[in-house]
């Protein structure tokens, strides 16, 4: 089967939405304000067609097999992260009523991989490697640089597959209150 990886229009969102939100799991609250899984889901609906943050359609790749989203890629740069936490952090500050703060996830001068997920039905084909080679390929293509990604300690298979291609465990890093492996991969301009 042939997978065509390309950046997500907004009509991607009701495929995309629910991998994006089984990959990052309780972090759907906080970017979301929301509790319910439906309103989280109604949520990341409309934060997919906005320009204005991480989970946009702008700082998203999908992975397409047969018509179907197969897989999807969210990966901006540190300094963009910037920029659309804070946007999301008033965001969701004015639908509070109070301060809401973004825990930040990459360093500076990285870019990073948000979010990588591959739809169970496709899993097994390669699909995730493909998007993490993508991400890769446009480190590449912008002359370079460190590519980074979080990890739950616990997700051993996930870890296995970063340390393969080349990523290591630069440090521990924190997200709403919960241990990731922060990793990263030096990647050099062709």
């Amino acid at each position: 089967m042939e997978v065509l990886i390309r950046k997500a229009y907004k009509e991607d969102a009701t495929e995309a939405i629910p991998l994006i939100m089984e990959a990052i799991g309780d972090i759907s609250r906080q970017m979301t304000g929301e509790t319910e899984k439906t309103a989280i889901y109604d949520e990341f609906i409309q934060l997919f067609t906005r320009t204005d943050n991480r989970h946009s359609y702008l700082n998203t790749y999908i992975a397409e097999m047969n018509g179907h989203v197969a897989g999807v890629l969210v990966f901006y740069t540190a300094e963009q992260a910037i920029i659309l936490d804070a946007n999301l952090e008033a965001y969701l500050s004015n639908k509070k009523g109070t301060a809401v703060t973004i825990d930040p996830e990459t360093a500076p001068g990285e870019w990073y991989i948000d979010t990588v997920v591959v739809d169970p039905t496709y899993r097994g084909h390669g699909i995730g490697t493909k998007l993490l080679s993508y991400a890769e390929q446009l480190v590449k293509d912008s002359g370079g640089g460190k590519l980074s990604l979080n990890v739950e300690l616990e997700k051993d298979a996930a870890i296995r597959l970063y340390n393969r291609l080349g990523f290591v465990t630069l440090c521990p890093w924190t997200i709403i209150g919960e241990p990731f492996h922060h990793m990263v991969k030096t990647v050099f301009a062709d």
